[in-house]
């Protein structure tokens, strides 16, 4: 029987924290491998209670439960390419937040982006992919376009800059867009967290968040542990 995990988080802090936990396991190799026996299939059967919802990008080597060591129906995890929104994505999202009540929604990004990188050559040379994949480069170049226009001009914003301005804008625009998700997180019963999942050592590193989850300084003191 694999590891049961800890109590159900019913706070954003609360459901944060058990993310960063699950990560350094994962980052240290200390992994519980929580909630995937068949006890838990058994459980889940009945239906889902999930602590977060992942939205993040479709990549391959970005797996939500591995890299936060977390098991059957721990996450609600909505993945596209280059984390991109559109009225389909925000109304699963609206659902993992709304109907299954998770307090904690994280948008996750990671280094090397595929959709990213594409819209900065979009952006650079002016041509587009057709097919479906002109949508989601449509959708990225914005951030590639608002992430070049901040600093002192001097220093040319790179890939990773760019990938992390998309992080955070996609935080932002959840927050603005969606009248549910902006209801939870002014009652303090949600928070929107951004972060970026580095692929080399299987880090993840805040970038912003909307809504309350405790303090901040926990993020730095758990990197420093790993």
């Amino acid at each position: 029987m694999t590891a049961a995990t800890e109590d159900h988080p019913v706070t954003p802090a609360q459901a944060w924290q058990r993310m960063l936990a699950g990560n350094a396991r994962f980052v240290s190799g200390d992994r519980l491998h929580p909630n995937q026996d068949v006890d838990r299939r058994t459980e889940l059967a009945g239906g889902q209670r999930p602590f977060a919802v992942l939205f993040g990008c479709a990549d391959s080597r970005v797996a939500a439960e591995m890299i936060f060591d977390q098991g059957l129906g721990d996450l609600f995890v909505v993945r596209t390419a280059g984390h991109v929104l559109d009225p389909c994505v925000i109304g699963t999202i609206e659902f993992g937040a709304g109907i299954l009540g998770t307090p904690l929604i994280v948008v996750m990004g990671h280094d090397a982006c595929g959709a990213v990188r594409a819209g900065i050559t979009a952006a650079d040379s002016g041509e587009i992919p057709g097919g479906y994949i002109r949508d989601l480069v449509e959708k990225v170049m914005p951030s590639v376009v608002q992430a070049r226009s901040q600093g002192d001009g001097r220093t040319p914003a790179t890939a990773e800059d760019i990938g992390a301005w998309h992080v955070r804008r996609t935080v932002r625009m959840l927050a603005e867009r969606s009248a549910l998700i902006q209801q939870q997180i002014l009652a303090g019963r949600l928070a929107v967290v951004g972060i970026n999942y580095a692929l080399a050592d299987g880090d993840v590193h805040y970038i912003d968040h909307v809504g309350d989850i405790g303090d901040l300084r926990d993020v730095a003191d758990a990197s420093d542990d790993r």
